[in-house]
């Protein structure tokens, strides 16, 4: 019996025919990846949130947005430079021991030598890439050789007060020690942390203009700040000076897990979620208190979004330990209100 080859016709049906197939597959694929990199940076900051209720049942109240005091050797040393985050704090809590282990937090992050390096026992902890703070949907990669850099931010509040960090009406804010009492919104209806992108460093073209930035990834950064040290959507809005390690001195978005500073673990909510305005960020350069004490100087005050590529949301932990994929399209004033401690407000936070 003579068997009847296949036609020219019949092939290309057949790879036509497989092709549809693939294309009909692939994005079924990438869902359901995407899926799963979204409940992954989830069960990431239930993690957290885990930590969190450990920290408050030995300590008595969570961990502080950052740590900032005097150090005791040099009495002149800005306060705001020991800078340690609430994720720093929280590595005991995290099954993180041996991170914790190198980590010397009585001493400032960054030391009174002259351009204010790290202080040298803490170099190596401080550069550690933490799987458990990167969201597996971002790069995962340092943009800073000599840090860390996180996804996950703790949430100072409503972003009132001109962005201070100082006193916020959120949860995390400088030297905050917050107790699950003090949260009469109800820990369900507070947000803790949420996620932000790790950002890009924003260089200037060969005309001086700040080139490749996007909302998502840069942050307008103000280059001079004094008294009054509050925020104003005009300043932010008029200022063409983006963020640059070269230009102004300053590192990208997320840079670094163990900073409890708006460019680095702290955020809030005076912008929606993955929204098109720009973060703002800018530094006190002038502290107008009596010396020796210099609480204020080069506190950082900002307007930093939460930020991510999850398809239509940004993934958030709730102070009850509980986590939920909270809309772009949420009304910012329930935005708002989700992010304070005690203003008597409640929200559904499926929206």
């Amino acid at each position: 019996m003579t068997r009847r080859a296949f036609t020219l016709v019949e092939v290309l049906v057949v790879v036509a025919i497989i092709g549809l197939l693939i294309a009909l597959l692939l994005p079924a694929v990438q869902a359901a990846r995407e899926s799963a990199r979204r409940m992954q940076c989830l069960n990431n900051l239930k993690q957290i949130g885990i930590g969190l209720h450990n920290h408050a049942a030995a300590n008595g109240s969570l961990p502080a947005g950052l740590i900032s005091q005097a150090y005791p050797a040099v009495p002149t040393h800005p306060y705001t430079f020991y800078r340690w985050s609430a994720l720093a704090q929280l590595l005991p809590y995290l099954e993180k021991e041996n991170l914790r282990g190198m980590l010397d937090l009585s001493l400032p992050l960054y030391m009174p030598d002259p351009g204010y390096p790290i202080s040298a026992p803490n170099k190596a902890a401080v550069s550690q890439l933490v799987p458990d703070f990167l969201c597996p949907c971002d790069s995962g990669e340092a943009v800073n050789a000599q840090f860390g850099p996180t996804n996950y931010v703790a949430c100072a509040g409503s972003g009132t007060g001109g962005g201070t960090p100082f006193n916020t009406d959120g949860v995390f804010y400088v030297n905050s020690a917050t107790r699950f009492g003090d949260i009469t919104d109800g820990a369900s209806n507070t947000v803790a942390f949420s996620e932000s992108l790790v950002g890009i460093d924003t260089p200037r073209d060969n005309t001086g203009a700040f080139t490749g930035y996007s909302p998502q990834r840069s942050y307008k950064f103000l280059l001079r700040f004094s008294a009054p040290f509050d925020l104003t959507d005009a300043s932010c809005n008029g200022s063409q000076s983006f963020n640059s390690a070269v230009a102004t001195g300053n590192d990208p978005r997320g840079f670094a897990w163990c900073s409890g500073e708006y460019r680095a673990a702290l955020y809030n909510h005076y912008y929606a979620p993955n929204s098109s305005s720009y973060d703002c960020v800018t530094s006190v350069t002038s502290d107008p208190t009596p010396p020796p004490a210099k609480p204020f100087l080069y506190a950082a005050y900002g307007w930093r979004a939460a930020r991510s590529l999850h398809p239509g949301g940004v993934n958030t932990l709730y102070a009850d330990g509980s986590g939920h994929l909270v809309r772009d399209n949420i009304d910012l004033k329930v935005w708002q209100g989700l992010s304070t401690r005690n203003t008597s407000d409640s929200a559904d936070n499926s929206q």
